[in-house]
């Protein structure tokens, strides 16, 4: 399992609905961004500490989104809805001083970013984003959604992924070194996500709230939000695994709306910060380079 850095700074927001965990990672007098960690109902270690490169040159904000993580509580037990997180995310970035509001967002939190952008845009929350930077973003209608499902179920299934968990079966390793296998097994039940899922290694484990993942994805009902970042009107980055099972045409589809290219990983699934971090940090580091010396940001 990797190891993860304390945080400079950490605490719960006061100003959200319920109390939000948040950390924050590298020179506090650098350049802000909130990452926004996928699920929904998981919880933002997962990203780390890969993702911690960007704290080379900013100050990295993450919180862990409500219901899941170190924000559940028993308020979680009512229905969460897409617009909930939309509205926490706002007040995070206000009482955390992420403004201007750049954004990054992994999964479910490429696709949270977008729909926050696309309610600032319409004028219920506020800040409204300065740049996006979107990493193999969350399907973006309810016809990709279901593509996903269905390859990811195929992927898990798949002899290549069986034999790796027959191999893990075999080892004896549940015995000897039960941490170990615990690592192992979390690392096959996402292997699904990988171009290889013999690359499946390193990874931080995490869990995910059933109820508040299922929760929101109703919540969103029949979507397509396509149309609406017509409107957007914001510098974005995306970039996309080739062999993520969630669809190319997701992405391609977003960038097209938002006026950018996306930019298409090559042998790669849906955690290009695991699997090629050398082709997707320098690209996305000149994209947030670019985004703080221009005149909005700069404000």
């Amino acid at each position: 399992m990797p190891s993860i850095p304390s945080p400079r700074a950490e605490g719960y927001t006061s100003s959200t609905a319920v109390p939000l965990y948040w950390c924050e990672y590298g020179d506090a007098d650098a350049p802000r961004i909130l990452v926004l960690h996928g699920g929904p109902g998981a919880s933002h270690e997962y990203l780390l500490p890969q993702m911690l490169e960007l704290a080379r040159e900013h100050c990295v904000i993450l919180y862990d989104q409500r219901g899941g993580g170190r924000s559940r509580h028993d308020d979680d037990r009512a229905e969460l809805g897409w617009l909930d997180q939309v509205r926490d995310l706002g007040r995070v970035a206000l009482e955390l001083d992420v403004t201007p509001l750049a954004i990054v967002g992994y999964s479910w939190g490429g696709l949270l970013a977008l729909l926050y952008t696309i309610e600032a845009q319409r004028g219920r929350v506020t800040p409204m984003p300065v740049g996006l930077a979107l990493i193999d973003p969350a399907p973006a209608t309810r016809a990709y959604r279901d593509q996903f499902e269905q390859e990811f179920s195929r992927r898990q299934t798949a002899p290549a992924v069986q034999e790796l968990r027959a191999a893990l079966a075999a080892s004896g390793l549940r015995e000897s070194d039960p941490e170990a296998y615990r690592q192992r097994a979390f690392e096959l039940s996402v292997a699904g996500y990988f171009a290889d899922p013999r690359r499946a290694h390193d990874l931080t484990p995490f869990r995910v709230t059933g109820r508040v993942q299922q929760s929101i994805w109703t919540s969103l009902g029949d979507y397509d939000i396509r149309a609406a970042l017509g409107d957007a009107h914001v510098p974005a980055f995306v970039a996309h695994g080739r062999q993520d099972p969630i669809p190319l045409a997701s992405s391609l589809d977003v960038a097209s709306a938002l006026g950018t290219s996306c930019l298409v990983l090559e042998d790669c699934g849906h955690v290009p910060y695991v699997e090629h971090p050398q082709r997707l940090f320098p690209p996305l580091l000149a994209f947030l380079r670019e985004l703080g010396s221009s005149p909005i940001r700069a404000r």
